[in-house]
């Protein structure tokens, strides 16, 4: 049976972020996921999870200017050292919420000459992410993100992410693999999923256009799904879509099983 999980980043945004834990529960998930989860304590965090006995699943590293639209921070060799103290930051807060895995942001090259710096730095920062959540016995995963949101991002595909893996050959190193980025990709995601999903650390997904639920776009989520539930991956799904409206079936897919 497949096990999904809640992104309160873009789930239930009609409450204050503290209050989206209950309504994830309500909604009836038993894990969660953030983007951010630095603005709320890692303890009051806790708190929240022990009480409503949810898992907190996933985060991300902080990623600087990255969603206003700048190159972010993973990448950025100007940023070495910010990025080594936002892995620290993300190191505290997952010794304290046992997620599964953290996430990093490659970030953007908005100068295309200097890409080949960008992606040395990345790799560089890579390593030491990984080595440092390994401690923890915490996955380190990084995510491809599509070239039209988000121009200029360095890793858009499921071959550049392995790529990153070839090249770092690091046992605590897995993909982050989302469904509507590689669909706006233009991938093959149900023949991917097969052939890697053992390289795969955690999986996302919204429909597209709009990044609305399952059932707004054109993506064939039963197809999706079957085909994660056949791999033999082991690992959760995080729902991390924008709702349409407040639709009373935002969550119908929630209740089919594969």
């Amino acid at each position: 049976m497949l096990k999904f999980s809640a992104n309160l980043s873009l789930l239930f945004t009609e409450l204050e972020l503290p209050q989206r834990f209950q309504a994830a529960r309500q909604a009836g998930f038993s894990a969660v996921e953030m983007q951010f989860p630095y603005s709320l304590s890692a303890q009051q965090i806790r708190q929240e999870l022990d009480r409503l006995e949810l898992q907190l699943v996933l985060f991300n590293i902080a990623a600087d200017d990255l969603l206003q639209g700048g190159e972010g921070l993973a990448c950025v060799p100007e940023k070495h050292a910010q990025f080594r103290q936002s892995v620290d930051q993300a190191m505290a807060y997952a010794d304290i919420l046992k997620p599964q895995a953290v996430n990093v942001l490659p970030g953007r090259c908005l100068n295309p000459e200097n890409l080949a710096d960008y992606w040395g730095t990345f790799i560089t920062n890579l390593q030491y992410a990984a080595d440092g959540m390994q401690t923890l016995g915490v996955k380190t995963v990084f995510e491809a993100i599509n070239t039209l949101d988000m121009p200029g991002f360095i890793i858009s595909t499921g071959d550049q992410m392995l790529e990153v893996l070839e090249q770092l050959n690091h046992p605590n190193l897995f993909m982050q693999y989302d469904i509507y980025h590689q669909h706006r990709m233009q991938q093959n995601m149900t023949d991917f999923i097969t052939r890697h999903w053992a390289r795969i650390g955690h999986i996302q997904f919204a429909d597209c256009p709009g990044r609305g639920q399952p059932g707004t776009g054109a993506i064939d989520f039963p197809q999706i799904f079957a085909t994660i539930a056949k791999s033999g991956y082991p690992g959760w799904i995080g729902a991390e879509y924008k709702p349409v409206a407040n639709l009373t079936d935002n969550f119908d897919w929630l209740k089919i099983q594969y």
